[in-house]
């Protein structure tokens, strides 16, 4: 099991940080471009999923999966979308996502009297909290194919 690459976007689609640890190939276009892209696709499976879902949607969307990769998705009640791609075979993938909200967004991105809300995430003890989060939890790896 293996993580690629983790986006965090505000409710208005703003991305504020990115990061990235076993991913190989590159998209060709650059970060900002390939947030704009992700972003949009996130709003239209939302979209997609709430007209057709035969059920009230509580949860909505969570995930999707192809041959290759997942892409996880966690919307928090503030409007902040966590975006976490990981190889097919990862699994609590959604308690990972609320435990990265919790014990690194919260504590050391919002309590961070210097970060103002809607702005790129420049801390370096964010950044370095986020590594070692990422790093020690069981999904986290090197792809073998």
């Amino acid at each position: 099991m293996t993580i690629f690459n983790l986006y965090i976007f505000d409710k208005f689609g703003t991305l504020l940080h990115y990061a990235e640890w076993n991913r190989t190939k590159k998209s060709g276009i650059t970060c900002e471009e390939e947030a704009k892209l992700t972003y949009g696709m996130l709003f239209s499976i939302k979209s997609f999923v709430s007209k057709i879902s035969p059920h009230d949607p509580k949860e909505g969307f969570l995930y999707y999966k192809t041959n290759r990769y997942a892409l996880h998705y966690l919307e928090t009640p503030s409007g902040l979308k966590f975006v976490l791609n990981t190889d097919t075979t990862a699994i609590n993938v959604k308690e990972l996502l609320q435990q990265l909200y919790a014990k690194v967004w919260v504590e050391f991105v919002v309590r961070d009297p210097l970060w103002t809300p809607g702005t790129v995430v420049t801390s370096e003890l964010f950044q370095s909290k986020l590594d070692e989060f990422v790093r020690q939890s069981p999904i986290f790896g090197i792809r073998n194919i």
